[in-house]
């Protein structure tokens, strides 16, 4: 029995002795591991040092203490650690370890004069927990070089080496200093910040519960600061890969888009300004961001902009920044833009603005109500087809040199730009009448382009326009009563390049009450050259090809008869009757004139003739040449000799109700 006693005395005493024997080799190994990690920084020219390192193997809790790190070749680069504290920590292999759960609190990283901005910055975190990690014992040595591209690169690299199921801090704090630039300097706060599913770079969401800022703006006179407040800020499947692919200089040549974000959105959003600026958002989106490496280049832009803000850039220099901002717009694609209602406030009062919109290209704005001297503003719909960023930049890259006004051929590229532009539901202030002009659409589109130039338009303009009793040549009209007009203007234009055919139809015009105008007009042999040039003698060269087709005409009078009709009675001071009767005996005169010459004319005096003599009939005309008749040579007749141009065309004209 003494014999059992001893030898268990002795097992336990063994036993004892392994397992703080087996704590202590763990804890060195735990310790040489944290060691050789630190030593990696220090062997590439970096500092990094560390406080009291333990290691609890009942919990395989690992606690480091008072960590400081200066990478190498970046001494305006530092990170201070108060502690981290990783429990259930595990290694997977000789290269990677898992965690349960990692606690870092008092974390600080301090950027000072960092590339060409000689920009400052710090984040502090005071507190940030990851559960279930997985990742590199040892990070990859960080550039050498003062670029700030590389060091976001450096970031993305190792965010992209590591996994976790989760990640919080209940606020994260950035400051910056860059005021040798125009972004001023200022401090942000997000606070509730979570990260869920991180894996390889990729997260499936992280959100942020709210964003406060502060920012001193620089410049001219008064300074200014601007705060502001976004809540709920959401983003949905990040991918920091692909923008590590556009950081990456091997990365150049992949024409492929990654995508950064599958979405991001915001709730309100607030900004005020000590000048008096005040802006409230009631919510933003973003979706399907994604990038071009090809042409989406940050350092190239970076690169480009002049450490010396005091030197004015040439013409060359200000050409190759908007064309290297072209390329990396065209490398930027968003699927869809969604801002809700926006306020601002101004000196005569709140402007409003219900939703902008980009969708498929389409720029728009919705529900615009703003304040104006002459007073309320107010629009259903703007917006832009087809609109794209990139051509805009290599539009504006494209015009004239500095003091040297851009050539037609440099204003016509705005064509590129986009496809065409649409308003509707509008309400503005007269400058002078008492009633408002109002717009129910105002569409322009375009396309086929030959060069700069467009081989198809169309034009629809419907609105009322107040009668301007400042304008002497709307004086009839007021004097008659009419104290506004209705506009409904359908316009349209294509070029057909196999047969050379350019018809203007349909062209109609309504004045409401007053008339109806509508034209047809067709030409031939139209070359294509003469949409690829604006040079006015090569212009004239091509036209000398053109020949005139059929013309039509036809109009109904809604009133506007009887109100030239009463124009001229006041002026002759006789009854309506009677001056009507004057008109259509002058027109009977002169028709005689020119049957004299042009037998046709006849007809279409006499329809003239038939259309003043009673109210609301319908003028209709169709003028066929006769033969072949260069529009260059029909112009120039009409301008000496009109009788002797109606002479080259068939005329028939009718009027009827």
């Amino acid at each position: 029995m003494k014999r059992i006693l001893i030898g268990l005395m002795v097992a336990a005493v063994l036993g004892a002795s392994g397992w703080f024997g087996f704590n202590l080799y763990v804890q060195h190994r735990a310790t040489s591991e944290v060691e050789a990690a630190f030593e990696q920084i220090r062997s590439g020219g970096g500092k990094a040092s560390h406080g009291k390192i333990t290691f609890e193997l009942a919990t395989r809790t690992l606690t480091i203490e008072d960590i400081a790190i200066t990478p190498a070749g970046q001494p305006q680069a530092q990170v201070k650690i108060a502690g981290i504290k990783g429990t259930g920590v595990r290694l997977i292999d000789d290269t990677s370890f898992s965690a349960d759960s990692i606690e870092v609190g008092g974390f600080e990283v301090a950027l000072d004069q960092v590339g060409a901005a000689k920009l400052k910055a710090s984040y502090k975190i005071p507190q940030l927990t990851l559960r279930d990690y997985a990742g590199p014992i040892r990070g990859s040595n960080p550039p050498k070089d003062g670029s700030l591209i590389d060091i976001y690169r450096y970031v993305l690299e190792q965010y992209s080496s590591i996994t976790a199921s989760s990640v919080t801090a209940p606020t994260l704090t950035m400051t910056f200093d860059a005021s040798g630039s125009a972004a001023g300097s200022g401090e942000i706060t997000y606070s509730g910040l979570a990260v869920q599913n991180l894996k390889r770079g990729k997260t499936e969401a992280m959100k942020a519960d709210r964003a406060v800022f502060t920012i001193d703006v620089p410049q001219p006179g008064k300074k200014d600061k601007l705060t502001g407040d976004l809540s709920s800020i959401i983003i949905n499947d990040f991918d920091a890969t692909a923008v590590a692919a556009a950081l990456d200089p091997q990365k150049a040549g992949d024409d492929s888009y990654h995508r950064i974000y599958r979405q991001i959105s915001a709730g309100r959003y607030a900004l005020k300004s000590t000048q008096g600026l005040r802006m409230e958002i009631d919510g933003i989106s973003f979706e399907d961001i994604a990038v071009q490496p090809s042409k989406f280049r940050p350092a190239e832009i970076v690169a480009l902009v002049p450490t010396d803000r005091s030197v004015v850039a040439t013409a060359a220099q200000s050409r190759e920044m908007m064309e290297k901002l072209a390329g990396f717009y065209e490398g930027l694609r968003i699927g869809r833009i969604e801002i809700g209602t926006t306020s601002m406030g101004l000196p005569q009062g709140t402007a409003r603005i219900k939703a902008v919109r980009y969708t498929d290209g389409e720029f728009a704005l919705e529900g615009v109500d703003t304040p104006s001297p002459q007073g309320q503003f107010k629009m259903e719909r703007f917006a832009l087809k087809s609109f794209s960023a990139a051509n805009l930049m290599r539009w504006a890259a494209g015009l004239s040199k500095h003091g040297q006004p851009p050539s037609p051929d440099q204003m016509l590229g705005l064509f590129r730009v986009l496809e065409g532009a649409e308003i509707k539901g509008v309400v503005a202030p007269h400058n002078n009448a008492r009633q408002p002009i109002t717009v129910d659409t105002i569409s322009m589109n375009w396309g086929q382009l030959v060069g700069s130039i467009p081989s198809r338009a169309s034009l629809v303009v419907k609105m009322v326009t107040p009668t301007d009793p400042a304008n002497p040549a709307l004086q009839p009209l007021i004097v008659a009563g009419v104290d506004k007009l209705a506009i409904d203007l359908d316009l349209g234009a294509a070029w057909t390049e196999s047969s050379g055919a350019f018809v203007l139809a349909p062209a109609t015009l309504d004045l409401g009450n007053l008339a109806r105008a509508q034209l047809s007009v067709a030409l031939a042999k139209v070359p294509r050259d003469l949409f690829a040039t604006t040079d006015p003698s090569e212009v004239m060269d091509q036209l000398a090809q053109v020949e005139t087709g059929a013309i039509e005409l036809s109009l109904r009078d809604r009133g506007v008869v009887d109100l030239v009709v009463a124009q001229f009675a006041r002026m002759q001071n006789v009854s309506r009757d009677a001056a009507r009767s004057a008109i259509v005996a002058m027109i009977r005169a002169q028709g005689e004139k020119i049957a004299a010459s042009n037998l046709d004319a006849k007809v279409a005096v006499d329809a003239l003739a038939g259309f003043v003599g009673a109210s609301g009939q319908t003028l209709s005309i169709r003028l066929t040449p006769l033969g072949k008749l260069p529009v260059l040579q029909l112009v120039d007749v009409l301008d000496h000799e009109p009788i002797i141009a109606l002479a080259q065309f068939r005329i028939e004209a009718s009027t009827g109700l």
